[in-house]
């Protein structure tokens, strides 16, 4: 039985936001989490929304274009609990490390914050303010809404059918290999999106589904599958890409 659209919006919203939004009392199982998913962008679009109309009211202030950059970055973070970002840490620090499959699990799993994983942040964040703040002065405010709601377009991509959980419990467990078609929609969805950008955004959408592509298949090669951490690197990374291609 398909899962209601709305309920899948509800319940990307509340795993992956901070949102009071009421979970359904039934327990998640992988049907619900793929539908899921594909309600990610969705989120993306309302969190990219969010996060201009910070930087538009900050646009008022005499807050340099950084301060503005950072300010945006770190409400992000907040209104996603922080997952994204602590996902993107323990992910360098499990690629960062030597060994079979089972020490880069128990190395994500270990809560702790590595070279590898404060190197990666504090770049990958670094990238994100001062390219916010960029845009932000430049007055692109429909750049950012953009960027915000691809980097949630990966989350679809890192969750196609060729890629397995990597272990059988926690998130993903829920979401790996559950996306197909949702995945031509989406990227169909972000080229019409990415018109109004000119060449480079319709440039951008095609550059992230072959990195996050290429990035959550490497991933799944290292850790015998892919997990939640994995998908909230690749909203970070993808992120910082993406602004990165804009500003350019």
């Amino acid at each position: 039985m398909a899962v209601n659209p709305l309920r899948a919006a509800l319940t990307a919203l509340s795993w992956l936001t901070v949102l009071p939004v009421p979970s359904p009392p039934d327990v998640p199982d992988r049907r619900i989490g793929g539908s899921s998913i594909s309600a990610v962008p969705l989120v993306g679009t309302m969190l990219g929304g969010t996060a201009t109309g910070i930087a538009f009211g900050l646009s008022y202030t005499d807050a340099p274009s950084l301060l503005v950059g950072l300010l945006v970055v770190a409400v992000l973070a907040l209104s996603t609990r922080g997952m994204h970002v602590d996902g993107l840490a323990d992910t360098a620090d499990g690629l960062g490390c030597y060994g079979p499959p089972e020490r880069i699990r128990e190395v994500m799993r270990s809560g702790s914050a590595g070279p590898f994983a404060i190197a990666t942040l504090a770049l990958t964040l670094a990238i994100q303010a001062v390219c916010v703040g960029t845009l932000a002065d430049q007055e692109r405010w429909y750049a950012i809404v953009f960027a915000v709601g691809l980097s949630r377009v990966a989350a679809v991509v890192a969750c196609r059918w060729t890629l397995s959980p990597s272990s059988a419990e926690g998130f993903g467990a829920l979401v790996a290999g559950t996306q197909r078609w949702s995945i031509a929609a989406w990227i169909a969805a972000a080229l019409v999106a990415a018109y109004p950008l000119g060449a480079i955004g319709m440039i951008t959408v095609p550059v992230m589904a072959l990195t996050i592509w290429a990035f959550s298949a490497h991933c799944a090669r290292r850790m015998s599958g892919i997990n939640g951490d994995v998908l909230g690197a690749s909203i970070e990374l993808t992120f910082a890409l993406t602004l990165v291609l804009l500003v350019l």
